[in-house]
Order: C-alpha cells, then sequence, then structure tokens
C-alpha cells in the first residue's frame, strides 16, 4: 500500500492500466462543446479529494465527461456536483453548496470523495475490466482514511463495487448479499486493515438521469447524508 493520500493521487494521475479510457478522456477534451471551447481540460485520471480525518466516505461512479474530466477535481463542474454538493453541504460536510471548479474555495469537513473508475468512460459505462483495474485506488484509500465510519455508494455499480471490495479485504458480507436500494443501511461486521467495517449505505446517484425524472429529488438525497452524518457520530 502506498504511505500517502498525495503519493496516492500522484499515481492515480499518471495511470493508463486502461487503454480504451485513455483514448476517451483525451477524445472528449479535443472534442469539446462550444460552452467549453475556451476552457482548457484535465483530461488525466481523477483522485478522490476531501478530509483526511473523513469519518464519511462517499464512493461514485467515473468522472463526468465535462465535468471531472474538465475540471480536474471529483464532482465539480456539472449537474451531478451541483445536486450531491447541496446534499453535503445541508449535512454540514461541505464548506458551500456549490462545486464549480478547483479554486473555488470548496472545504469538506469530515467527508472524502472518490469513485468506483478514475477516467470518464463512454456511455458512462466502465468494463469489469477497467472497474478491477481501479480497484486498487479505492483499496488504498480505505487503508490510508483511517477513521472512515460510513460509506455512501452512488449508484448501483459504486454499491456492488464497495461490497466486493470490502468482502476481499475481510468484511463480513451478509447473507443474502446486500442489495442496492436507496437509503438503505447495512451494518457490516468484521474488520478491515484491523478497523470495524464501516457502515455502508445505498443512494442513486446524483445525475440527471436520475434528477431530472424525478427519480432522485434534492431533498431525497439531503435525507442520505443526513442519516451518514447521525451513524458516523454513534
Amino acid at each position: 500500500m502506498l504511505s500517502s493520500l498525495e503519493e496516492l493521487a500522484t499515481t492515480i494521475i499518471s495511470c493508463k492500466k486502461c487503454p480504451r479510457l485513455v483514448f476517451y478522456r483525451q477524445y472528449v477534451a479535443e472534442n469539446r462543446p462550444k460552452r467549453f471551447l475556451n476552457d482548457e481540460y484535465w483530461a488525466k485520471p481523477i483522485p478522490g479529494f476531501g478530509d483526511f480525518h473523513a469519518r464519511l466516505l462517499v464512493v461514485g461512479l467515473a468522472p463526468a465527461a465535462h465535468g471531472g474530466n474538465r475540471t480536474g477535481r471529483m464532482f465539480t463542474g456539472d449537474g451531478s456536483a451541483e445536486t450531491l454538493m447541496r446534499a453535503l453541504h445541508s449535512a454540514g460536510y461541505a464548506s458551500q453548496p456549490y462545486s464549480i471548479r478547483k479554486d473555488d474555495g470548496l472545504r469538506l469537513e469530515d467527508a472524502y470523495l472518490t469513485a468506483v473508475v478514475r477516467c470518464v468512460p463512454p456511455k458512462n459505462m466502465p468494463s469489469r475490466e477497467e472497474i478491477e483495474n481501479c480497484s486498487t485506488y479505492l483499496k488504498s484509500e480505505l487503508f490510508l482514511l483511517k477513521n472512515v465510519r460510513a460509506m455512501v455508494a452512488l449508484g448501483m455499480v459504486a454499491f456492488k463495487t464497495c461490497v466486493r471490495i470490502l468482502s476481499e479485504l475481510g468484511v463480513r458480507i451478509p447473507r443474502p448479499t446486500p442489495e442496492f436500494s436507496h437509503g438503505a443501511v447495512y451494518r457490516l461486521e468484521g474488520e478491515y486493515f484491523s478497523r470495524a467495517a464501516p457502515v455502508l449505505i445505498a443512494s442513486y446517484h446524483p445525475s440527471r438521469q436520475n434528477t431530472q425524472t424525478g427519480r432522485l429529488t434534492q431533498s431525497m438525497l439531503n435525507k442520505v447524508f443526513k442519516k451518514a452524518r447521525r451513524l458516523t457520530l454513534v
């Protein structure tokens, strides 16, 4: 395992494990929409960010094509970021209810944001191999973030990946295997890295596909993070 989040970030940014994603993240940058013609795209893998002492770990799917892939920060510069940051702010985790660019002054307290895959995937659909290639980075974050007591998985892919990774790290997963359901809370047992297993909370992803159809409302997401706040304080 790497010795610091800074070292991990350097490793992630230089990653070229997945040829399809290496090509696509740059393709997106070179074929940007008119509204971002003057923006310089990050177009590299994106490390997590937040509070090193966080008790809450938030796990998304992957950077958005013109969000994180453009701005270089997880959940920044797109509609998903707006919805998520309002929820984190309402629960006291974010210093402001928006995440526009890396220098916008956003600070996270007691929370850390990351994702299953660190490069933007075509159609927001990473392959099983690409998820597996990135799993080592999430495992490293779980090792380095020593105070995590709860995890919020945004979307089914993130949820299933969290269950698998925690199982691989030695956490006892109940039978039948936890199923994805918005707002569901799973109190896992056992240890990983000699620490108690975290509580796992499922949530719909704050994508426009979910928010514009009403599948996920701002109030629904706010409640998830207020629930996470209560659980991390127990």
